[in-house]
């Protein structure tokens, strides 16, 4: 299985720090059944930060619509005004990631990155409808061409701590390319223009590279 580079050194860290644990576990004077439940639950730990790194290899779904860019499940579905880039009405659209789906985000569509921002912020939970514009979060505006356009947010949760992110204006990028990741429980944020024609509903699980999310209108 291939992991993100992001957590090579946060996993080495918790296999020693877990190593630790385990041994001063069994120098402890504490009944057998404890220390085989300690052991137990410091290998799940260290299990679950591998499986979180995880970097699944998929075939990337191209064509001429928008793709999910992160595993999870559409949470927002509406028309807000978008204040940071476009100023205007958008159609929002938002995948909520639990601390169990893949957290390495890809870009939906070929196109030219035209803007980029860093916002530090709280750390909300990431389903809250103030999360969007209150927690820690990256602004990432893709083109693919005049009218067709969409900002992507990818916005920190409870749990996530650090938001990656290695795209810069200027960048011609293609349908599946790497974004970045967000680290533990998280969501990312679409605004696309009013015209296009949603292909998802809420409550539904989307994956990135596979499930179209939307259509631009012709």
């Amino acid at each position: 299985m291939k992991l993100h580079k992001e957590g090579h050194r946060i996993i080495a860290q918790s296999f020693f720090i877990n190593i630790l644990f385990a041994a001063t576990l069994y120098f402890l004077p504490f009944h057998s059944d404890f220390k085989v439940l300690g052991y137990l639950f410091f290998l799940g730990v260290f299990l679950w930060s591998v499986y979180f790194f995880r970097y699944p290899e998929r075939i990337v779904n191209k064509g001429d619509h928008v793709l999910a860019a992160a595993d999870g499940v559409v949470v927002a579905i509406e028309e807000v005004f978008e204040p940071e880039y476009f100023k205007e009405k958008r159609l929002q659209l938002s995948v909520f990631m639990s601390a169990f789906d893949v957290h390495v985000n890809w870009y939906p569509f070929d196109g030219e990155v035209k803007y980029t921002k860093y916002h530090e912020g709280e750390y909300l939970l990431a389903r809250h409808p103030k999360s969007s514009v209150k927690n820690e979060r990256s602004s990432i505006v893709l083109e693919k061409e005049p009218g067709k356009d969409v900002l992507i947010r990818q916005v920190a949760g409870i749990m996530a701590r650090r938001i990656v992110y290695y795209s810069k204006p200027g960048d011609q990028v293609k349908q599946g390319d790497e974004i970045g990741m967000i680290r533990f429980g998280s969501r990312v944020d679409f605004y696309l223009p009013l015209n296009v024609i949603p292909q998802v509903s809420i409550g539904q699980k989307v994956r990135a590279q596979r499930t179209v999310l939307a259509r631009f209108a012709q």
